[in-house]
């Protein structure tokens, strides 16, 4: 049987995967290929990184959600600010009215008398409310509202994280299906040439039909994983296109990011119950359930505003020998609530129990990111070691075929002990390129867990985005329609 030639490529970091020649020419290819980013093609993973947080739709829809939680703030100011409102009336009347006089005296019949005429009345008139004292609900929603904000900028971050993670996996998942079924197609190409061999051999006498048969059994289940490889490789593609939003042009390889996480499992443990986002989220939350109770206890406050009205009239809709009129007042009005059948008291157990509920959920989250650091970190772990255990485990399956191979060439050996050989060395590459995968994808993993896993600690050429420019387009607007587009 010929000897397949066996090629190396170089990964960062100092791994290695061991591949068919013709395989190792096409990755040496692209590991050499200078960073450059299409418009429509993500060549590295750092390109794919920047595709996936200017395109993808989960992301932009998470900042619009907190553009529109930013519009709480002006809501809730709003109550500082007086209410005017500005009313007009025109229009056209007739009118006639008969009156009947009673006679005075016998001999005397009733008069009747009419009165008709025609009019265009109009008034116009307007109103300023200035609300005083509300039992400090203005000023309690208002920091409800921007503990809302800061929620919402924290959720955003933690879908941030979400999608750069989405997005390191796909293209780790397609990096490997790719390589995976390059694996098996030349696995396919080392069958086909055993099976010609082994039908030589059985040609001339020095095989048995059986042998023929096991070189036609083993390249059926080769062109099977091909095929299972094929189907692998175009749903990884599509979960790329999917989560990156542009369709994978040609793949390069990718390098973990250790350097950005801690270096030991209580460092990446503080850091994490310090720094991810999902626990902020939930610690502003409480802020927005205590400020929710105290919002539903202003209820029980007594109310203090002043109105300032004036009305004026041309001619009249009652009376037609009304010509003019014109009425203003200034009033204070005081509201003292005193009972409004108990509504006002179960909103405030209601806001007490959200509060309750909120501050668990601050645990839940604390107890979910301290588990996700721990898992993350043995993943990682075991991610390294499994590298170096493949790498031996690739060496000696090679060593391992070769000698089968020799010793089947002086009948010490079989052909069904040269396809389990090649069979046993096509596993282990296969499992190096998962290991190698892991390696990657567990080290993104770990630093979204501590919470780190964002443009700025990668370094990746993109602008970011900041909620904050937004916020301040709209915190203190009085009015206008026109939406700022927060950049």
């Amino acid at each position: 049987m010929r000897r397949s030639r066996i090629g190396r490529v170089e990964m960062l970091h100092g791994a290695r995967i061991v591949w068919g020649s013709a395989v190792a020419a096409g990755l040496a290819a692209c590991i050499t290929m200078p960073l450059a980013v299409a418009p429509a093609r993500a060549d590295t993973l750092e390109s794919a990184l920047v595709q996936a947080y200017q395109n993808n739709p989960s992301l932009n829809s998470q900042r619009a959600a907190t553009r529109a939680i930013d519009e709480g703030v002006p809501q809730a100011l709003s109550g500082y600010r007086p209410k005017i409102t500005v009313t007009g009336v025109a229009g056209e009347q007739t009118s006639s009215t008969t009156s009947r006089t009673p006679p005075i005296a016998p001999g005397f019949p009733a008069t009747y008398s009419t009165l008709a005429g025609y009019n265009s009345p109009a008034q116009i008139g307007g109103t300023i409310t200035q609300t005083l004292y509300n039992g400090f609900q203005t000023a309690n929603k208002t920091r409800q509202a921007e503990s809302s904000v800061l929620a919402a900028r924290a959720t955003l971050r933690v879908t941030e994280q979400t999608v750069l993670l989405s997005a390191a996996t796909a293209y780790m998942n397609l990096l490997r299906d790719s390589a995976i079924l390059d694996l098996q197609r030349r696995n396919v190409e080392v069958l086909q040439e055993q099976l010609r061999q082994t039908r030589d051999r059985f040609n001339v006498g020095e095989v048995t039909r059986t042998d023929v048969a096991q070189a036609e059994s083993s390249l059926a289940a080769g062109r099977s994983q091909v095929l299972l490889a094929e189907a692998n490789y175009t749903a990884s593609a599509a979960t790329y296109r999917q989560v990156i939003g542009v369709a994978p042009g040609k793949l390069s390889a990718a390098s973990p990011v250790d350097r950005f996480s801690p270096h030991n499992l209580p460092g990446a443990i503080a850091t994490g119950t310090a720094q991810n986002p999902s626990i902020t989220t939930a610690e502003y939350n409480v802020d927005v359930a205590l400020q929710g109770v105290k919002v539903a206890e202003g209820a029980l406050y007594p109310t203090v505003s002043v109105q300032g009205s004036f009305t004026q009239n041309y001619l009249s809709t009652s009376s037609l020998s009304i010509m003019n009129s014109y009425d203003a007042s200034v009033l204070g009005s005081l509201s003292v609530p005193i009972y409004q059948g108990g509504a006002e008291y179960s909103a405030i157990r209601q806001a007490k129990e959200t509060l309750g509920q909120k501050r668990l959920d601050l645990d839940t989250a604390r107890d979910t990111v301290r588990q996700a650091v721990v898992q993350a970190w043995g993943q990682l772990d075991a991610a390294k070691a499994n590298i170096d255990a493949t790498q031996a485990q690739v060496q000696a399956a090679e060593i391992a075929l070769n000698g089968i191979r020799e010793e089947a060439r002086v009948g010490q050996r079989t052909t069904f002990d040269v396809l389990t050989a090649q069979q046993t060395l096509v596993n282990a590459r296969v499992a190096l390129v998962t290991a190698q995968h892991d390696r990657v994808v567990a080290s993104y993993t770990l630093l979204s867990a501590v919470g780190g896993l964002s443009p700025q600690v990668l370094g990746l050429r993109v602008p970011t985005y900041d909620p904050i420019v937004h916020y301040h387009q709209v915190r203190d607007s009085w009015a206008g329609v026109r939406t700022p587009d927060g950049r």
